[in-house]
């Protein structure tokens, strides 16, 4: 009986495979005939050789907008339209919908209706002025649509401002400002779209948010951009750590006015390393400048290490008339990384031309001088933070302590 079911099962499994079979077949003959006719059914463009012509795409590009610019012009192409094709052209900007709603949406902008048409190039352009594209402020933004017959392209345009302001540098290196008699200095761009800038800067400041702008020294400025504008720390009254900017460009009757503030700091080291240096091996040196170990006979191992693991100028260093000091300091003094505080006590400390690595807190100022100019001197500090005995030394250091260490310690 058993044997009588399975047959049949087996049976009516082998029907079913036949039929599913004959589907797939009459399947793969439709899909035949489909894609055999596609060519018809979709009418695709050949060339004279039979082959299917594959068209390209629209694109448009645009000369933009800022703050200093009238107005601005979109020029695309068109690769599946014809020569004197009409191309219809608006903008598109956020609006609430006049039938109601709170969300803006992006509509078309009334007054902004064009028309332009293709040239023999398959290219074609459109100017609007910033009072028909209604762009106010900075950030505002229209789309504009070109749609004709057989092609279409759009194109996001955005006012942007024309003035750029950097933060403080020395040598092309950001820098904040410290309460000092050196000088770095802003770099002022003025980019309009339409054209390059051949007006003036007026740059201003005030120390205090109900102070007065005053015009700040070498305003109006003028000649090669960028535009460099001074910022010392003796800027800075007493007791009043921001300052405010103004920075003014005009053009054609158009006025973009970029404000910006600065706080300024304590004077400080500006840089922070680690180094090891290893008894006798090829790392016995340092090279403070760019945290480079070298041999302690290198002529650049401004510090390393004696055989009884004590920190010192290295020999090659020291023989070429170069000095480096040492005074017993603290980890609040470390911490606190003010450079001025770190002098004076360095001037008012017991120098000495080796540090002992474990006495006191590990702690020490140092004056490194390696010429007679005032920027070859550098104070700085280090903290010892590891010490294998009769192996090596491990430590922080702290330095550059004037703007124009910025352009070789690294």
């Amino acid at each position: 009986m058993v044997g009588n079911l399975y047959n049949k099962v087996s049976k009516t499994f082998t029907k079913l495979k036949l039929i599913n079979m004959k589907k797939i077949i009459f399947f793969l003959f439709t899909m035949i005939l489909y894609i055999s006719c596609e060519d018809e059914r979709f009418n695709i463009p050949r060339d004279e050789d039979g082959n299917a012509i594959i068209t390209e795409v629209s694109s448009a590009t645009t000369t933009g907008i800022s703050t200093l610019d009238n107005g601005f012009t979109v020029n695309a192409t068109f690769p599946n339209a014809k020569s004197g094709d009409a191309m219809k052209v608006e903008c598109l900007q956020l609006q609430v919908p006049s039938g109601g709603g709170d969300a803006k949406q992006l509509l078309p902008l009334a007054g902004t209706q064009k028309e332009a048409t293709v040239g023999n190039d398959l290219k074609t352009f459109i100017t609007y002025t910033k009072e028909e594209a209604k762009l106010m402020n900075v950030g505002d933004y229209v789309t504009v649509v070109f749609a004709g017959a057989a092609d279409y392209a759009k194109q996001k345009v955005e006012m942007v401002t024309a003035t750029q302001v950097s933060k403080p540098k020395v040598a092309g290196i950001e820098v904040d400002v410290a309460r000092n008699e050196e000088t770095a200095y802003f770099e002022v761009k003025v980019e309009p779209k339409s054209a390059a800038y051949a007006g003036t800067l007026i740059a201003k400041r005030k120390n205090g948010v109900h102070d007065p702008f005053v015009n700040i020294a070498g305003s109006p400025f003028s000649g090669v951009q960028p535009f460099l504008v001074p910022i010392s720390g003796n800027d800075f009254v007493a007791g009043k750590d921001t300052m405010y900017y103004s920075f003014i460009a005009t053009s054609g009757g158009l006025t973009d006015e970029i404000q910006t503030s600065i706080i300024v700091r304590d004077p400080y080291f500006f840089l922070k390393k680690t180094a090891t240096l290893t008894l006798g091996g090829d790392g016995a040196g340092r090279d403070l400048l760019i945290n480079a170990a070298v041999v302690e006979t290198d002529s650049k191992a401004m510090i390393a290490l004696s055989e009884a693991l004590s920190l010192k100028g290295g020999s090659a260093w020291l023989t070429a008339g170069n000095t480096i000091e040492f005074v017993s300091s603290t980890e609040t003094m470390y911490s606190a990384n003010n450079s001025n505080d770190a002098i004076a006590a360095f001037n008012a400390g017991t120098k000495t031309t080796v540090a002992d690595p474990i006495a006191g807190e590990g702690v020490y100022i140092y004056k490194a001088v390696t010429g007679t100019d005032p920027e070859d001197v550098y104070y700085g500090m280090l903290k010892v933070i590891h010490v294998i005995p009769k192996v090596s030394v491990t430590l922080e250091y702290r330095i550059g302590n004037r703007y124009a260490h910025l352009a070789v310690v690294k």
